[in-house]
């Protein structure tokens, strides 16, 4: 087992954050394993940038004194992959809300999506989501938001991508979610080809184009706003589908853990 000296010491732990988990919950999940196999009831714990709910992958759990280091670990840059949708947009501008508007899309041809790509690149100003972290006058944007109200105003600021390749997806669906109805008023699992994705608000009607990109981007970078303005600059709308953080700085999705395999960690460590 890890010694516990070594956890005070500092340890930064890669999780492989699973769907539907909010970043809070993951770390509790790596704070009470602690508690319990180590029978202390206090450790320093904490993360180095929040994951959205529908958002899957890499997020860095900080214990003991390397806390410290969140900050730094904040900092590095930052890889993601994952599926906009043009032709429509959502409150959240993700599916953790149903589409609430939909945009004509017979105008959207490859060779636009790839020319509009091109402003995305280099230093952009960016508008974060009014469900977000963010915060205003002290308290989490997301606070505003879920409460509608409109007195919530986030500033623009600049944000750096380093790079951001788009590709119209071939399939759509993913594998981690291929194969079943996401009804929200049913328990059962069907095949379908309509239900592409594992959310319960809503689904992916399949006549919208659907693209599939990866983005090397620098801190406070928002994806989801990405996707926001890709959707205003195509003189359309868009959402993310699906959105997997492959890498933070020298760390890599591939070697993080996964939190059923928590426990086993700090044991055969």
């Amino acid at each position: 087992m890890i010694p516990l000296e070594r956890l005070q010491a500092g340890l930064v732990i890669p999780i492989d954050k699973p769907r539907q988990w909010t970043s809070f919950q993951a770390v509790n999940k790596v704070k009470s394993t602690i508690r319990r196999l180590y029978q202390v009831k206090n450790i320093k714990i904490g993360h180095a940038g929040t994951l959205d709910p529908l958002a899957t992958g890499l997020l860095l759990v900080c214990v003991g004194k390397a806390t410290k280091t969140i900050e730094t670990l904040q900092a590095g840059d930052k890889e993601y992959s994952g599926t906009m949708v043009f032709g429509a947009t959502t409150p959240c501008y993700d599916l953790e809300r149903a589409i609430d508007h939909y945009y004509p899309t017979e105008h959207i041809t490859d060779e636009l999506v790839q020319s509009v790509r091109k402003q995305f690149i280099g230093d952009i100003q960016q508008v974060p989501p009014v469900f977000s972290a963010v915060k205003i006058a002290g308290q989490r944007a997301y606070t505003y938001a879920r409460n509608d109200d409109p007195s919530a105003v986030i500033e623009p600021k600049t944000v750096h991508i380093e790079s951001f390749d788009l590709k119209k997806s071939e399939v759509s669906v993913y594998p981690e979610y291929s194969g079943y109805s996401v009804r929200s008023d049913s328990s059962e699992k069907t095949t379908s080809t309509t239900h592409l994705y594992n959310n319960p608000q809503g689904v992916v009607p399949e006549n919208l184009p659907q693209y599939d990109f990866h983005v090397v981007c620098g801190k406070g970078t928002y994806i989801r706003s990405l996707a926001r303005d890709f959707g205003l600059a195509l003189d359309s709308g868009a959402f993310l589908a699906s959105l997997r953080r492959e890498r933070v700085g020298d760390y890599h999705v591939k070697d993080a853990i996964q939190l059923e395999d928590i426990e086993d960690f700090f044991v055969s460590h």
